[in-house]
């Protein structure tokens, strides 16, 4: 269809343009949140920035594994919580209902792909890029009648998705290169640390449907105010790493982004955890924090 200039112009006047590019910019985003598109892309920065800490080449066939894993593992999370989300993420599950048979075939075959991707850099790379969807399984489902899932289960469910993470960050690079044992254990504890505290800011987020649901995460058990000192404490163990990796000579050329990472964290978490509905901010903050450190450390 084609508009008379003079409407245009007018539509320019009133402010009506520039609203519907943000209502398009802001149903996009939800789109990518929604479907775990955005949190698979920050997770391959992740990744890479883990190559970088590491000094190994980043291999392109890692990458893209590791995309689909998280494609895969968190598109599958996401059918099996519909029930607590239509509480805390109403806009996830209209997309999610609307599109599960996609989201359901959609995984199964970016595990295939995973897997053959991870093929092209040895065992190794299949038994990193296997272990996130086997503890997703044993995670999300009720294996025993009668028993919690694993996910309900306080501060067990943050230590599995937090290690899960920092597992696959911090090996998958080793099927492309060897590093010292010291750096790898370095590398998978700052990791673990960040992806832990997202682990508890997304419970935040969540703490009402959580409650109502009967799910006892921290900031249900605890609260907000015991949840924050929590979080800034962990994050605060991350100043005493830096310091230790800098005596090593670790990560030099990082050192400034670490820095950054770590005085980031104690941001958002100040941020997040006085407000229990945050909105996409916390998606675009926290998950995708890792893009733009990656955008840091290639300018560093």
């Amino acid at each position: 269809m084609r508009y008379p200039s003079g409407f245009l112009k007018q539509l320019r006047e009133d402010g009506h343009v520039p609203s519907q590019v943000m209502g398009l910019v802001g149903r996009g985003f939800g789109f990518l949140i929604s479907t775990s598109l955005f949190l698979a892309v920050s997770g391959v920065f992740k990744l890479y920035f883990a190559f970088l800490l590491y000094g190994i080449p980043p291999k392109w066939n890692l990458l893209v594994a590791t995309f689909f894993v998280i494609f895969s593992v968190y598109g599958t999370n996401k059918l099996t919580d519909l029930k607590e989300d239509e509480i805390n993420n109403p806009e996830r599950v209209r997309y999610i209902r609307r599109l599960a048979r996609t989201i359901r075939y959609g995984s199964i075959l970016s595990f295939a792909a995973a897997l053959i991707l991870g093929i092209l850099s040895g065992p190794e790379a299949v038994l990193v890029l296997v272990f996130p969807v086997i503890t997703g399984f044993v995670y999300s489902v009720r294996i025993l009648p009668g028993r919690r899932r694993l996910k309900d289960v306080t501060v067990v469910k943050n230590l599995i998705i937090a290690g899960t993470w920092a597992g696959g960050t911090a090996l998958l690079p080793l099927a492309a290169g060897s590093v010292e044992s010291l750096k790898v254990l370095l590398v998978y504890y700052f990791f673990f640390i960040k992806s832990l505290i997202n682990t508890v800011l997304f419970d935040v987020r969540d703490v009402e449907g959580d409650r109502l649901s009967g799910v006892e995460t921290i900031p249900v058990r605890f609260g907000l105010a015991k949840s924050r000192t929590l979080l800034l404490v962990l994050n605060s163990t991350l100043i005493p790493w830096l310091l230790m990796a800098a005596r090593l000579g670790y990560f030099r050329e990082y050192l400034s982004v670490l820095l950054f990472s770590i005085l980031n964290g104690y941001a958002y978490i100040l941020y997040f955890t006085r407000r229990t509905r945050p909105g996409k901010a916390l998606d675009l903050w926290v998950d995708g924090e890792w893009i733009y450190t990656v955008a840091l450390a290639l300018l560093s």
